[in-house]
């Protein structure tokens, strides 16, 4: 059972790391299938396999994702993928929802990265975590946080030189991105001020992750 309930039309901070940090996402490529195997499995229902939607012509993927009855097990408002780690930020929309759609978009994944690098066994931790977002501001620090984590650890200089997290779709006002978020509703702030709140914390958020990277290596050293 776990910790925290996932609850139905509750907002809910979702991550998962990859065994003993192994580095998952090592080339575009890798990002790229998780990213496109996640847009996929948002739905209750498909009538298409997810082998046969990848055969398709990257104009006609667009257009089945677009033309399939929409049926989402969870609202995308923000994520982030780390090389060892994604990072979401989900409401569930149906029950077991969370579940269904982290099982499925991370089974797949893994039967690809098992193939594409001739390994085998899980690639995850045994259970994703989950947290429950209970207030407007805390969902507004976690954006950030997530937003940040690869300036923090030393990946890129700005957070929207990352190509595999929301940030600038958040920043543009443009929801529609290679893996479509919505935060209507839900998040009311404007493109410019929430850049300037992220980049106001970089330095501070990137010497907290060097702090907590030194306590662990003089732990276990």
């Amino acid at each position: 059972m776990r910790k925290e309930a996932l609850i139905t039309g509750e907002i809910h901070h979702v991550f998962t790391r990859s065994i003993a940090g192994f580095e998952i996402f090592r080339a575009q490529s890798n990002y790229k299938r998780f990213v496109d195997t996640l847009s996929f499995y948002n739905q209750a229902t498909t009538e298409l396999r997810f082998s046969k939607f990848l055969e398709l012509l990257p104009k006609s993927r667009e257009k089945f994702l677009k033309s399939r009855v929409s049926d989402p097990l969870v609202q995308i408002i923000a994520y982030c993928v780390m090389p060892t780690h994604p990072h979401f930020i989900l409401k569930q929309l149906k029950e077991h929802g969370i579940s269904i759609f982290m099982k499925n978009a991370l089974d797949s994944f893994t039967r690809y990265f098992n193939t594409r690098y001739k390994r085998k066994g899980p690639l995850w931790e045994s259970k994703f975590k989950n947290i429950l977002v209970q207030k407007d501001e805390q969902l507004l620090h976690l954006t950030r946080y997530i937003h940040l984590n690869p300036t923090s650890a030393g990946l890129v200089d700005k957070p929207e030189e990352w190509q595999f997290s929301s940030y600038n779709q958040f920043i543009n006002n443009n929801p529609s991105g290679t893996l479509p978020c919505n935060w209507d509703g839900i998040l009311d702030i404007e493109p410019a001020k929430y850049q300037k709140f992220v980049n106001d914390r970089i330095s501070y958020q990137r010497s907290l992750a060097q702090i907590k990277k030194l306590l662990i290596e003089n732990y276990t050293g």
